[in-house]
């Protein structure tokens, strides 16, 4: 709903917001599905203001709340979608922008779920990531890198070979 509200009463909710410790999720791909389908134009986008909710020192999560289901057949549960779509149907495409959608799936996702004194690679936690074939969070989210790794409580539970393509002629 919030994304529905105009600026006026949006803005001054934003002033309650920042008193509070609440945290926010946005699940773009199923609101930008879902929300706004019986509109007639223009119509709602259907996302929350993350944009704005993240300028203002809220934490906003990512999520990917629907894979496979009547609502959203076309989710894989891969986040790095989500934090695709996030960019831009949030219109966040700078580079400050794009490192914030990136920690959104990570860093405060794991500040929403109270996990974060065992989250992130340190000495002492349970060593639960992934690796990405990307150089760079810009690269990851621009090419949805491939998972190389998964690891779990320190140990490797799967890998995913590079692709070997061949130009011919």
């Amino acid at each position: 709903a919030f994304g529905s509200y105009n600026n006026a009463y949006a803005f001054k909710l934003l002033g309650f917001l920042q008193r509070t410790p609440i945290n926010f999720i946005a699940n773009p791909l199923i609101n930008i599905t879902l929300q706004g389908r019986a509109d007639t134009y223009p119509k709602r986008r259907g996302v929350t203001r993350v944009k704005e909710l993240w300028q203002q020192g809220q934490n906003v999560s990512l999520g990917h709340d629907c894979v496979q289901d009547p609502w959203y057949s076309l989710g894989t549960g891969n986040m790095l979608d989500v934090a695709s779509m996030a960019v831009h149907v949030c219109q966040m495409t700078g580079t400050p922008e794009i490192d914030a959608c990136y920690n959104m799936i990570t860093w405060h996702g794991a500040k929403t779920l109270h996990i974060e004194d065992q989250y992130g690679v340190e000495v002492g936690k349970p060593a639960n990531l992934i690796v990405l074939d990307a150089g760079d969070r810009y690269d990851a989210i621009r090419r949805r890198a491939t998972v190389r790794y998964v690891i779990s409580r320190g140990k490797l539970l799967a890998h995913t070979e590079p692709p070997n393509s061949q130009w011919k002629g």
